[in-house]
Parts: structure tokens; sequence; C-alpha cells
């Protein structure tokens, strides 16, 4: 009997992009310029906003094509706490351990 092939289909594993960037910063890098356009009757805030957003589209797509995963990497490593302190000793009691005899939490 052969093995059945199943194809791997491209849109189950394709990342969330838009624009070239990822989507959830490119929506709000885009309001952010957008709010500042409309909102000031200014060029200098409009001239900003339009450059803001060019800059922020080119060096988001640059992001993205290294690597498109990088805003849930960056937040997960953001979680972690700069030094994490040895614990172990010869000392310790394992109070997760059932069969340590010096437990009486069973």
């Amino acid at each position: 009997m052969a093995l059945r092939k199943t194809p791997v289909r491209k849109i189950g594993n394709k990342d969330n992009l838009w624009l070239g960037c990822d989507r959830e910063i490119i929506i709000g890098i885009g309001f952010m310029s957008a709010a500042l356009i409309f909102t000031s009757y200014d060029t200098r805030a409009t001239v900003f906003g339009v450059v803001l957003w060019i800059t922020a589209l080119y060096l988001l797509r640059k992001a993205a094509k290294s690597d498109p995963k990088m805003r849930s990497v960056y937040w997960r490593h953001r979680k972690y706490k700069r030094y994490y302190p040895a614990k172990s000793t010869p000392f310790r009691i394992n109070n997760t351990n059932p069969f340590n005899i010096n437990n009486t939490n069973y």
C-alpha cells in the first residue's frame, strides 16, 4: 500500500502581513499618521505625517523581510526578566516531589 501525500496549502502557513509589513503595526502607524495629517491644519505636520508613513513603511517592510514574526518575538522577549538567579543548592528541599521523605503535603 502506497503512502498518501497530503498537500500543505500556502494559505494556512502564510504570515499575517499587510502592505508587506506586520498588519497590526502598520495599521497603528497609519492611524497615527492620518491623525497627524488630518487633525492639524499645518503644512509642517502634514509633511511630517507623510514622511513618518513612508519611513515606517520602508523600515517595517525591511523588518518583515528579515523575520515576519519579529513583533511577537520582541513582545515575548519583553516579558522575560533581565536576570534569573540560580536557586538550586545541595541544601534545597524539593517540595514538589511526592517521594521526598521530608515532604508532609501529601
